[in-house]
């Protein structure tokens, strides 16, 4: 028992100290001995309910697992490092929503959708963030890039797969319906 312990509390003071996500490899790799990978999901498990009526939850994300601030706390927190938070522009959130539903593509498609030329800055900023990356060339004249999200994306998006997006047909039925309400005089939304 004091040994089932002992390595639940190294996994989750290694989980709180890492600046990153750690997977089930890299926790196998706190210890001497060969802990099995259903072990260590039992006692990620455990740590997971433990932590449940606290500040902080355990989370998966892409690469691995990691302690997030409850979203209750994120204003709050905002407030620490008011600096740290990056505004991107309407454009450049739109060119990241549509590599992220229709990877990959080339900054022809992006263009093509948003029905105006791309910005290089657009895609510079989402490159240097790490959201997006070339994975290759399309087999056309030219050679276009190919862009597609990354792990980092999933990542800052609390997202373990891309399958983990809003649906974008309800998404864009929430737009259209936020639209329509914000036009309505006052007294109509009683």
């Amino acid at each position: 028992m004091e040994q089932s312990l002992k390595l639940k509390n190294t996994i989750e003071v290694a989980l709180l100290t890492s600046g990153r996500p750690l997977n089930i490899d890299e926790l196998q790799k706190l210890f001497e001995e060969r802990i099995e990978r259903s072990t260590i999901r039992m006692l990620l498990d455990e740590i997971k309910s433990e932590w449940s009526e606290k500040t902080m939850e355990l989370v998966l994300v892409a690469n691995g697992y990691r302690f997030e601030a409850k979203p209750i706390f994120s204003n709050s927190l905002m407030r620490l490092s008011p600096e740290r938070v990056i505004k991107y522009s309407r454009a450049v959130m739109e060119v990241l929503a549509i590599i992220a539903y229709r990877q990959p593509v080339t900054r022809g498609d992006i263009e093509k959708i948003r029905g105006v030329s791309l910005n290089p800055n657009a895609l510079r900023q989402l490159v240097e963030r790490e959201w997006v990356e070339i994975i290759g060339q399309k087999d056309v004249p030219g050679r276009p890039s190919l862009y597609a999200t990354t792990k980092y994306f999933l990542d800052d998006f609390g997202l373990k797969a891309l399958g983990d997006l809003p649906d974008i047909k309800t998404s864009e039925e929430d737009i259209a319906n936020d639209i329509v309400a914000s036009n309505l005089p006052e007294d109509a939304n009683d």
